[in-house]
């Protein structure tokens, strides 16, 4: 049961609004994309808007969708992933922002294109190619399409035009998803990157992707619309894997994007409290801030006693854990903003019980909320 001192603490680090470009954020709680898969044809329903509706009313500042395809014939796997593309996803999108803004919610679409992830012949367009940098696969699979320059042209494109339709569909800001091994991450990573053109070679050249979406989508939408950029070292099916091996590499590969209009950075890591380089108790979140002077997310395993990943791919039994070393972090300046995924899913309340104190009332994750959208 917290004290009531240390309930004034959490309120006074968490509750605390912040500003992004032009968005105010009444909290400091993110609310992290996670991949859901209901809905059929790419069109989120009326279930999904009171899903994400449950979480803004919850306390959730802020919500980042799961990931939507964007408008390229090989950026989607599955046909029940929803779109942000087509007039009927998107008006199913206007829905779901209205819903959220209804319980003083914020809300951004996560604007994703999964690139070799992509099984052959799978839908949304069965005939589409297996595309990435160079047509190599993170585990190893059969080769696909390395990319041309028509190729890179229309994905940027893609991805403005997807950044145009959440500003003009009431949306709050918009996310770009250049973690985990999709197709922006595949670029930054050197072992999927083997490119001999300007979009290969050293990290600077391997950004360059990344950078020419990041201004592409800041010149389609308003200047004071929120471009959050989202990265991670880590890839599916790959923990150790590192785009920048130093400070100096992840400053040479987040600088470009800071200039080119991100204003934010959500950091994805399998646990937060972790050290990202050796010689500093920062971690990815804080050193994205510390060498772009941008805002940033930290995300990773917050609120659980066990890392996501045992949660979600083990089964692993979890219960709350004690936020103390979250708050030292906010307290620091570290990073600005926390994003909670698992706990979320299995409290839709998360925010406004740990902003109350009311911590042993949360209830904890459960596999088995998977597979509803409670």
């Amino acid at each position: 049961m917290p004290t009531s001192d240390s309930t004034a603490r959490i309120t006074s680090v968490l509750a605390r609004p912040f500003s992004l470009g032009g968005l105010t954020l009444r909290n400091r709680i993110v609310m992290a994309p996670m991949t859901r898969e209901a809905s059929p044809g790419g069109v989120p329903g009326a279930d999904v808007a009171e899903y994400y509706a449950r979480r803004a009313a919850g306390g959730a500042g802020l919500i980042v969708t799961e990931g939507t395809y964007i408008g390229h014939d090989s950026a989607g796997s599955s046909d029940r992933v929803p779109r942000f593309h087509g007039e009927d996803a998107l008006a199913g999108w206007s829905e779901v922002a209205q819903a959220v803004h209804r319980e003083g919610g914020k809300i951004v679409p996560q604007l994703w294109h999964v690139g070799m992830t992509r099984a052959a012949g799978a839908p949304p367009v069965p005939d589409a190619p297996r595309v990435g940098p160079s047509g190599i696969a993170i585990d190893g699979t059969e080769p696909g399409h390395s990319m041309t320059g028509q190729d890179i042209d229309d994905v940027i494109a893609a991805f403005a035009a997807g950044a145009a339709a959440a500003e003009a569909h009431g949306f709050d800001g918009i996310e770009l998803h250049g973690a985990h091994g999709y197709l922006i991450d595949q670029f930054l990573w050197a072992r999927t990157n083997q490119r001999g053109d300007g979009y290969g070679g050293d990290v600077a050249s391997r950004a360059r992707f990344a950078t020419e979406i990041v201004a592409a989508c800041r010149r389609a939408v308003s200047p004071e619309f929120p471009i959050i950029f989202r990265l991670s070292q880590w890839k599916m099916g790959d923990f150790e894997a590192k785009i920048a091996e130093s400070p100096q590499e992840l400053d040479a590969l987040l600088t470009p994007l800071a200039e080119a209009g991100a204003d934010a950075f959500h950091c994805s890591t399998r646990r937060f409290w972790e050290p990202e380089f050796e010689g500093s108790d920062l971690n990815l979140a804080g050193w994205a801030k510390k060498v772009t002077g941008k805002a940033t997310i930290s995300v990773g395993s917050v609120g659980l006693d066990i890392d996501f990943t045992k949660a979600l791919f083990e089964g692993a039994p979890v219960s709350a854990t004690d936020i103390e070393p979250l708050l030292d972090r906010l307290e620091r300046n570290e990073f600005d903003l926390v994003a909670v995924g698992r706990s979320m899913l299995g409290d839709p309340e998360w925010a406004a019980k740990i902003l109350s104190g009311r911590v042993d009332e949360i209830k904890p994750f459960d596999l088995r909320v998977l597979g509803s959208l409670a």
